[in-house]
Formats: structure tokens, sequence, C-alpha cells
């Protein structure tokens, strides 16, 4: 289970709006809480979540110089995740950082800390661009579990099946060890649990797909904050049933160590 409480930065889980300028509101939301696109100076992570409490301003809007605690209270305000569901993932991002205890989100792109091949919405570091959004790596995703209005954990575990088999044809650099495993897993638990029931596991995808393509909370469209904390327990419960429908196997079994910005052993 360590290894999912590592994973957890990354799944919080994405792009640049490009400078579109809107706002949205509810009585939900506080007015402090409203969505603004970033601004032309602003900086986001190649994680949804992360950058979706940016936008909200329940993080800094700039993106910058935040801490562990910023974040904890981020999660809890924004979503209703538990600190002790994401402390240690939070603390392993600082190494993303040369600072010693805030760090910015693009720095989070720093490839195999935190972000990793076969992503659900970012290409692979080796072919380019691992920080912005990604329609066509996104499409997996988008159209999977056909048929009905919403994705669950049985769906996110084909998903994660089919990334990963497209990463590894496509990309010969693929890294794909048990830890490249472990954070792919807990970041589909949590666009699960975020977006919609973190008991069951199930998301309407009209609030998933907002998410990733917006990194918005999708208030106006019906979406409220999960009354149920969103704990380790629960989402390991999530995890268990993504990784049954899987069907992974290891190309590697371990790979370098990622310590730092330039430090790799």
């Amino acid at each position: 289970m360590n290894l999912f409480k590592l994973s957890l930065l990354q799944a919080l889980l994405l792009a640049v709006s490009g400078g579109v300028i809107a706002t949205y509101s509810s009585s939900s939301s506080s007015d402090n809480n409203v969505w603004i696109a970033p601004g032309p100076t602003d900086v986001r992570s190649p994680c949804p979540g992360l950058n979706t409490l940016a936008n909200h301003g329940y993080l800094p809007r700039s993106g910058k110089n935040i801490s562990v605690p910023m974040i904890a209270e981020a999660m809890l305000d924004g979503f209703n995740i538990v600190s002790e569901a994401l402390t240690q993932a939070a603390k392993f991002g600082l190494l993303s950082s040369f600072a010693l205890a805030t760090m910015d989100l693009d720095a989070l792109k720093l490839h195999s800390l935190i972000e990793h091949d076969a992503s659900l919405s970012r290409g692979d570091f080796a072919l380019g661009d691992n920080l912005h959004f990604n329609e066509t790596i996104f499409s997996s995703l988008l159209n999977s579990n056909p048929g009905v209005d919403y994705y669950n954990a049985t769906s996110a575990g084909h998903v994660m099946h089919d990334r990963l088999a497209i990463s590894l044809a496509t990309n010969p650099n693929t890294t794909n060890t048990p830890k490249e495993f472990a954070f792919r897993t807990r970041e589909s638990s949590l666009y699960l649990a975020v977006m919609g029931n973190p008991l069951t596991g199930v998301a309407p995808k009209q609030f998933v797909e907002i998410f990733f393509r917006e990194e918005r909370l999708p208030i106006a469209e019906g979406w409220k904050r999960s009354n149920t904390s969103i704990t380790d327990e629960a989402l390991g419960a999530i995890d268990n049933i993504i990784m049954a429908n899987s069907n992974w196997t290891f190309t590697q079994m371990c790979e370098d160590l990622v310590l730092g910005p330039g430090l790799t052993v």
C-alpha cells in the first residue's frame, strides 16, 4: 500500500487551458473558489487534480511555491480527501524542486519521479510533451464503457491495459515497472472517487470528462464534493478491482531512481 500512497500526487490527477477567460460558480462554491483559467505566467502540472485545485483557488492560482500542508488542505477542502491518503505522495513531490519545502506544479513533469508513461491524458516523455493534455491519448478513457453514462473500476482497468499496450507499441523507451503500475492504478481510483462515489468507484462520464479536459469541478453540471471522506482504505478497495481488470504484466522489475532535477541513481 505504500507504493499506492506515493502515487497519489500524480493521480491528482491535467492541462493549461490556453488563456481562456471564464469563470464557473454555484451556491455550493465560495467566491474564492470559482474556476478561473490559468493566466500567461501561471504554471500547471501533468496532474488534473492539482490543476483543478489551482484553477479553483484551493491552491495558489499561480501554481508556484506550493507546500505539503497547502496540498493537504486543498485536497480536503476541494475533494474531501483526508491527509492520511496523500501526505507521503505530497512529500515525494517535493523532490521535483530545488527548493527546500515547496514545489511549482510544472516541475512535476520530471520524468519517472511521479510522472510516468502510459498516462491517461499525457504523452510519454520520450515521445515529446508529457505536460499538456492530449485529446488523442484521452480518447482511450473517453470511449471506454460504451452503452452507459458512467465509468467504473472495471472499465478503468481496461483503459489501463489499453493505454499501456499503446505505449509499448509506440515508445521503445516505455518504463513499466511495479512502481508505474501502482501510480497508474491509484490515478484511476482517484478520478472515480473524486468525480463519483468513493465507496463504489462509479463516476458519471460527463463529470470525468470535464475534470480531465477543462480541469474544472463540474459544479454547474451537478457535481458535489463527496460527503464521504476519501480515505486510503476506500481508494484501496477501488484499486483492487482496477488491478484485477488491467491484465498487467511488467516489462522491467526496476528502473533508475529519480531523486530530483538532474539527480538520478
